[in-house]
């Protein structure tokens, strides 16, 4: 071909600590292959859900945009990376959580907050041609998805809502206040929820046109709690009762503690696994349609998990547990780099997105006006993954 299209698939996790990976640890065969292509040493830039992802959305800080809590909703003034690649020619898909938006107030009622179906245009406005959005699993008790629609039909809406509450759906914070009690997802494994996102997105590829370059934003809620995979994948992993919890001096968990964060991390990998094998079947598309080698594939997550360490559960936490996310890329024509060693922050995946496509990060996402609508922080990693080894950044930034 004369010209390759430099296609970009952007893969997601939520709420997955960077050591919650294969590579010996467990079998995750097409994140593992992601992983040795280029895996770098990266930071969120906030450890909580609403603001490391309207981070990457836009490239800046959350103070930057005004989204420096798990509330509110992102100013659609902001200039944002999807916008700038349907600007370039690009087709741009999101399937999956997003969680720019958090229209609803916390406390509301069941069944009574934001339907992202009648309003999915709200979500358009960031630059994207296509929405298939979950709000989270917790969150669909009270909102109305792309996801509770799929229930919908099949009549299990209000059973899968009356899980999430059985599953102990609140969030905790410290080990004390663990509620999540691991119960496996009590349907076809077909309708669990990064199942059905697995197989959206491999219908929107099936049907994109191959003489035009595409954009797919893939967004998995796995694996956040509730720690509910389908029980197939459960039984793929022992509890492994391993005491390897790091607390503080004075901190100290109990065996009912420990056991239930046992569970967890098994739920987690099994969560991790079917996510795997989703992203085995979204890559399958791509080499089966011939645009595999003409893709640029990211892999990260917003946040970590502390899983106990430090007597804490969830996010928020300044620890390197929260802290620390995977971050892999797969350019085409770069060869094999790694463990690259390079420290990365997510904003630097926004500036290599847009740096693939072409587009110069800081022209792409600045306003016209000084003091912060002009300073772009991400760097680009293209450099890293095509093997130069210079630094991308000597420190990482992260603020909560």
């Amino acid at each position: 071909r004369a010209c390759a299209m430099k296609n970009i698939l952007f893969l997601m996790t939520d709420q997955q600590r960077a050591d919650q990976r294969g590579l010996g640890g467990f079998d995750t065969p097409n994140l593992d292959a992601l992983a040795r292509r280029a895996n770098f040493d990266c930071r969120t830039v906030d450890p909580i859900c609403t603001p490391a992802r309207s981070a990457l959305l836009t490239g800046r800080y959350p103070r930057q945009v005004g989204m420096i809590t798990m509330s509110g909703d992102l100013d659609h003034q902001i200039p944002t990376m999807p916008q700038a690649l349907q600007k370039a020619g690009y087709t741009t898909y999101g399937v999956g959580k997003f969680h720019f938006l958090q229209t609803w107030p916390w406390g509301t009622g069941r069944g009574e907050g934001w339907d992202f179906i009648k309003n999915q245009a709200e979500m358009k406005k960031f630059g994207f041609d296509f929405v298939w959005e979950t709000a989270g699993k917790q969150q669909q008790l009270q909102n109305y998805d792309h996801y509770c629609a799929h229930l919908d039909e099949k009549g299990l809406l209000e059973k899968y809502r009356d899980f999430i509450l059985e599953s102990g759906g609140a969030n905790g914070d410290t080990a004390d206040h663990n509620y999540d009690k691991t119960l496996p997802f009590p349907f076809h494994e077909a309708d669990y929820v990064d199942a059905v996102t697995g197989r959206i997105a491999c219908e929107r590829l099936e049907a994109h046109p191959s003489d035009r370059p595409f954009y797919m934003f893939v967004s998995f809620c796995g694996p956040h709690k509730p720690y509910d995979p389908p029980a197939r994948y459960m039984d793929m992993f022992p509890i492994e009762r391993k005491d390897d919890f790091i607390l503080e001096s004075g901190q100290q968990l109990s065996e009912n503690q420990k056991e239930a964060l046992y569970r967890q991390r098994r739920a987690a990998k099994a969560m991790l696994k079917l996510i795997d094998d989703q992203t085995g079947r979204i890559l399958s598309v791509l080499e089966r349609r011939g645009m595999l080698q003409d893709t640029l594939i990211a892999f990260t997550s917003d946040h970590g998990d502390m899983l106990g360490d430090h007597f804490l559960i969830q996010k928020g936490a300044p620890w390197k547990q929260d802290v620390r996310v995977p971050l892999y890329l797969s350019a085409p024509g770069a060869p094999d780099a790694g463990e690259t060693g390079a420290l990365a922050e997510l904003t630097d995946l926004t500036a290599t997105i847009l740096d693939y496509a072409g587009l110069d990060p800081a022209a792409a996402l600045s306003r016209p006006w000084p003091a912060y609508n002009d300073r772009i922080p991400g760097r680009s990693l293209l450099p890293a993954v095509r093997g130069d080894r210079k630094p991308v950044r000597d420190f990482a930034f992260c603020e909560c």
